[in-house]
C-alpha cells in the first residue's frame, strides 16, 4: 500500500473530471501517471477500445454519477455488489472501480510493452519497456458497496489499529529498524511528499487525512512484513511461530486501512448520492 492503486487514480481525477473541475487533459494525466497508455473496452463500443476521456464522457452520458473504488482480496469483497462474475474478476485484479448510475464496473489488466528484442541483442532494455492498462468495463450489480466504512469510522478504526498494532508488534520484538527498514520509510516519507495532492479537487479535507493515514498504517504493515513477506530483515520475530504470530497481528491492520482507503476514495460519489437522495442540485 506504498503505491496509489490505479483504480484509486481513476476514480478521483475521474470524478473530479465529471464534475467540471479539472481539464480532460490534468485527469488523463493524473489517471495513467507513469503508464504509457490507459484505454477502456465499452459494451456500446463492441470491445473496440477507446480513450480515457473519452470513454469518461461516454459514461456520463449513460448516467454515471461518481466512480466507487474497490479494493477486494480473496474472501474480503471489499466495495464490490455482485454479480459473482465481476466480483472474480475484479479479485483477481485486486482493484475495481464501480460507475454509480450506470450499473456498470471497470477492471484493470495491465501488461508491459516494448519493442521485439532483436536476434544477437541479449533483450530489451528495461527503458524500452512501457505498461499500458485495458480497463474492461462490465455489468455489475446497483447495490451498497460491501463493508465500506463512513470516513469517521475509517479514522477511528486507523487511530485504534495503529495503537493495538504497534503495541503487540512491540512485544513479538519487530524493531522496524535497521536500513532495509530505513529505506522503506524514507521512501514513504518521498512518496508522500511527491504526491501531496492524491486526491482530485471536490474531495473533503477529512477523506485527504483519512487516505493518508491509511496510507502511513500500510508502509508501516509493509516494513513488518519486509520485502520477503516474513520481516526477516528487520530483524526479531524469525521463528515459524513468531512470523505466524505476526502475520495474525497484521491481518487485522491491513484490513483496516484498506477499508479506510476505499472509504476516503469513495467519499465524492458517496456525498454527490447524499446529495440527490435529500433533493439538493
Amino acid at each position: 500500500m506504498l503505491t496509489e492503486p490505479r483504480s484509486g487514480r481513476l476514480a478521483a481525477w475521474g470524478n473530479a473530471l465529471l464534475a467540471g473541475l479539472v481539464s480532460p487533459d490534468e485527469a488523463a494525466g493524473r489517471i495513467t501517471a507513469d503508464d504509457a497508455r490507459h484505454r477502456v473496452a465499452l459494451p456500446e463500443d463492441d470491445g473496440d477500445p477507446v480513450g480515457l476521456t473519452l470513454a469518461l464522457g461516454r459514461l456520463r452520458a449513460l448516467g454515471g454519477t461518481g466512480l466507487r473504488l474497490a479494493l477486494p482480496v480473496p474472501g474480503h469483497l471489499l466495495g464490490l455488489s455482485g454479480p459473482p462474475e465481476f466480483n472474480a474478476r475484479a479479485v483477481e485484479a485486486g482493484e475495481a472501480v464501480l460507475v454509480a448510475g450506470t450499473a456498470l464496473g471497470l477492471v484493470p489488466a495491465v501488461h508491459e510493452a516494448g519493442p521485439p528484442a532483436a536476434d544477437g541483442a541479449g533483450g530489451v532494455s528495461p527503458e524500452d519497456v512501457h505498461t499500458e492498462v485495458l480497463w474492461e468495463c462490465l455489468p455489475v450489480r446497483e447495490a451498497p458497496p460491501a463493508d465500506v466504512p463512513s470516513l469517521a469510522e475509517a479514522e477511528r478504526e486507523l487511530a485504534q489499529a495503529v495503537r493495538e498494532a504497534t503495541e503487540m508488534l512491540t512485544r513479538l520484538d519487530v524493531a522496524g529498524s535497521g536500513p532495509v527498514a530505513d529505506a522503506a520509510l524514507e521512501a514513504y516519507r518521498a512518496r508522500m511528499e511527491a504526491g501531496r495532492q492524491l486526491l482530485a479537487p471536490g474531495y473533503p479535507a477529512r477523506a485527504v487525512r483519512v487516505l493518508e493515514l491509511a496510507q502511513r498504517v500500510g508502509a508501516l504493515v509493509s516494513i513488518a512484513y519486509g520485502e520477503g513477506g516474513d520481516g526477516r530483515e528487520h530483524g526479531g520475530a524469525v521463528s515459524a511461530a513468531e512470523i505466524a504470530a505476526r502475520a495474525e497481528v497484521l491481518r487485522p491492520v491491513e484490513r483496516t486501512a484498506r477499508r479506510a482507503q476505499v472509504a476516503a476514495y469513495n467519499a465524492y460519489a458517496e456525498e454527490v448520492e447524499r446529495r440527490r437522495e435529500g433533493g439538493r442540485p
